[in-house]
């Protein structure tokens, strides 16, 4: 019999807008790859924007929140594995797996430390440090639960790692480093990408939908910008990203030199032109799929401490990292307008993709960890007892939230 995984999706993928779009789409083939059949349902609407997953034989199924269809269906399908896109469908529907496929392995897919996200916005908005007044936060707190409850959390970052079991105290065996899972670039790749010279203006790229890029867009329109713009110029900064908003597209001003240029149609066209990517996020988590797309295409890039965050290990980056606006800008000028430098950053890049997100590096661990908790499910289970709690029916809010909402429904 063919072993099945289900994955429960916060939203339909979208690879081109996101780059959780990728990271699950990477994830459905590893997974394929050690031999499973793979289900994939959501809740969520679907946009022009969603990847046809049938064509890479995924099987599709719509799905309701707050309804009991749901259990029906995943008690007929009786998956081995049950993957959950972030905590929020956790907490939707990982009761019901509990109940009807008790003995699947239920494993949450982080995306990014989302509590760790939220104490970095509230405190950029109060002009503060992160205490730990900011990471207890409602958001970590649901998110620690979610972890509790699942076998297994994959984690994009060493350094979220670092937050939940050194400052939370969360045990090293709940939660498993994955990274994004890459192919390597090879020497004929390198050298078909464009030359120093062929390129020109300053590019930046995000998802408008999340918080974090909007904020970076408009550090950079206001306080960067302008600094770069006074020593270079004739140079443009064209910003791409999916779903911009009114709010994003009366930041276009031409006359400045500021383009906002929308959804990239394909991403690997437009960062190839560019010279240089900016990344000058204040708030996030997570691993930053533009700092890929840029390592890919051969774009180094000048970003600050939160956007580098968990990206380059012990090796040295593929550009600057600064966090103070004038020190931003003058690096940024320094890699636009220096092929040397430009040059060894740009082979940094290479470097980290070939041996930080090789996949080929990381495929069999993978496997080796799932195989291993399937066969020592039980006493995985019993030592943690906190997840027990957290299952018991005192602590169970949202699964009689769920059922009240049904029955109001019904």
């Amino acid at each position: 019999m063919r072993k099945k995984i289900l994955i429960i999706g916060f939203v339909w993928p979208e690879p081109k807008s996101s780059a959780a779009g990728s990271r699950m789409l990477q994830l459905i083939a590893q997974f394929q790859k050690q031999g499973y059949e793979v289900t994939f349902c959501s809740a969520a609407k679907t946009s022009a924007n969603t990847f046809d997953l049938s064509r890479i034989n995924v099987e599709i199924k719509p799905i309701l929140l707050n309804d009991s269809s749901f259990d029906a269906f995943v008690r007929a399908l009786n998956p081995n594995i049950v993957l959950f896109d972030r905590f929020m469908t956790e907490e939707q529907y990982g009761w019901r797996v509990l109940e009807q496929c008790p003995n699947a392995l239920r494993i949450l897919d982080t995306e990014d430390f989302h509590g760790l996200r939220k104490a970095r916005e509230v405190a950029l908005k109060q002009n503060k440090a992160v205490g730990l007044e900011h990471l207890q936060n409602d958001t970590t707190k649901r998110e620690i639960a979610s972890i509790y409850r699942c076998d297994l959390s994959l984690m994009i970052s060493e350094v979220e790692i670092d937050i939940l079991t050194q400052q939370f105290k969360i045990d090293k065996s709940l939660l498993y480093y994955l990274p994004f899972l890459l192919d390597p670039i090879s020497k004929v790749e390198i050298n078909q990408l464009p030359t120093f010279e062929e390129r020109q203006h300053f590019i930046t790229i995000g998802n408008f939908i999340h918080a974090p890029n909007y904020d970076a867009v408009l550090y950079l329109k206001q306080t960067i910008w302008p600094l770069i713009r006074k020593q270079l110029p004739k140079a443009e900064l064209h910003i791409y990203g999916a779903y911009a908003s009114q709010k994003v597209t009366q930041l276009n001003k031409p006359k400045e030199g500021f383009f906002i240029k929308g959804f990239a149609e394909d991403v690997n066209e437009v960062m190839q032109k560019a010279r240089v990517c900016l990344a000058s996020l204040r708030f996030g988590a997570g691993l930053k799929g533009k700092l890929i797309d840029a390592m890919k295409n051969g774009t180094p890039c000048v970003m600050t401490s939160i956007a580098a965050e968990g990206m380059f290990g012990d090796l040295d980056e593929n550009g600057f990292i600064v966090d103070r606006p004038d020190a931003f800008a003058e690096r940024a000028i320094d890699l636009y307008s220096n092929s040397e430098i430009w040059h060894t950053k740009q082979q940094n890049g290479f470097t980290i993709l070939n041996q930080r997100f090789n996949k080929e590096n990381l495929e069999e661990g993978l496997k080796s960890k799932i195989e291993t908790l399937s066969i020592n499910i039980s006493e995985h289970r019993e030592n943690n007892f906190i997840g027990q709690l957290f299952m018991h029916q005192s602590m169970q809010s949202t699964k009689y939230m769920s059922k009240w909402i049904e029955a109001k429904n019904g």
